[in-house]
């Protein structure tokens, strides 16, 4: 039976690897190639967890729409990859900073250098989600690669009681929250090469899960059309580009007409795109994706030719 609480020194993340028990006498090849084999575990071990990662996708996607927000919340290299990928929706799907947020034990500081302690205190845990204003539309996705981290734990316990959906991602097999989380995430990596440093498959395997769940959720909301970033926010040149690129694809257009479209609505992309294939102008064009959703396709009622690419 899972427990709540752990004897650190029998957790899976902090065993021995016998794989890499000489690697401190290793040359520099060896020690890539190693962790190159030991890596490919981190994507076998999240492939393993594909219906719990779905299922995540599924509640994040249905409170996103109904006007939640998804709060990743975590201590160290837990705490900044959930920064991370929070930090990434805005430019890439065109999202409200406030939609994905997330926290790291320590507070911002803690992003470029270690706090101490900052982990250990569950009640500071329960503190940033009450900060944080957390309610039953929400989703608290606590991660936690050993499983074990009181700050965590404290934040998910605090999100239950205020009714807010909770995830729970670990890489060891025998750890739960007090809670019971309406989704429990456990990609096993197995042992680190460097025994405990969960920064390396933990983390990597972290990375992997929070990608499906935020590009999965964004998916399902209608901010990207057959594998476009339609909804992206062209901050900058590269982004620039890309907007205009898609349009030229999807609509057929030369890149001067791409150019006059974003100009046309502001710069967003499935606006550009509606009023193109539907010969509209961009008030009408945003009534329609409203309607529909979001949804490039429903809103252009099967306009654009499928043949294109």
């Amino acid at each position: 039976m899972a427990s709540h609480i752990a004897d650190h020194s029998k957790l899976t993340t902090e065993q021995e690897n016998p794989q890499s028990t000489s690697i401190d006498s290793m040359d520099s090849l060896g020690i890539v190639r190693l962790m190159s084999a030991e890596d490919e575990n981190a994507v076998l071990a999240v492939r393993s967890q594909a219906m719990q990662i779905a299922k995540a996708i599924d509640i994040v996607a249905g409170r996103l729409g109904r006007g939640g927000r998804l709060i990743y919340i975590g201590a160290g290299t837990s705490g900044r990859l959930g920064v991370l990928d929070a930090s990434e929706c805005p430019p890439t799907f065109r999202t409200d900073p406030r939609m994905v947020q997330g926290i790291i034990a320590g507070g911002d500081v803690a992003l470029r250098r270690a706090v101490e302690g900052a982990e250990d205190h569950p009640d500071d845990g329960a503190a940033a989600i009450s900060d944080a204003d957390v309610n039953e539309s929400d989703v608290v996705f606590g991660i936690a690669t050993s499983g074990t981290t009181p700050y965590v734990h404290g934040a998910l316990s605090e999100a239950f009681n205020r009714g807010a959906a909770t995830v729970f991602l670990t890489c060891n097999p025998d750890i739960l929250p007090r809670i019971t989380p309406d989704v429990v995430i456990r990609p096993i990596v197995g042992p680190e090469i460097i025994a405990g440093s969960t920064r390396l498959k933990a983390g990597t395997a972290t990375k992997l899960v929070l990608n499906m769940v935020t590009t999965g959720s964004m998916i399902r909301l209608g901010k990207v059309y057959r594998n476009l970033m339609v909804d992206l926010r062209a901050t900058n040149t590269k982004l620039q580009d890309r907007a205009e690129r898609i349009i030229c694809r999807v609509c057929g257009v030369e890149r001067n007409e791409a150019i006059h479209l974003l100009g046309e609505c502001g710069g967003h992309v499935k606006t550009a795109i509606i009023m193109k294939v539907c010969g509209i102008d961009a008030v009408e064009a945003g009534k329609r994706l409203d309607a529909a959703g979001g949804r490039v396709a429903v809103a252009a009622g099967g306009a654009i030719p499928t043949s294109r690419s």
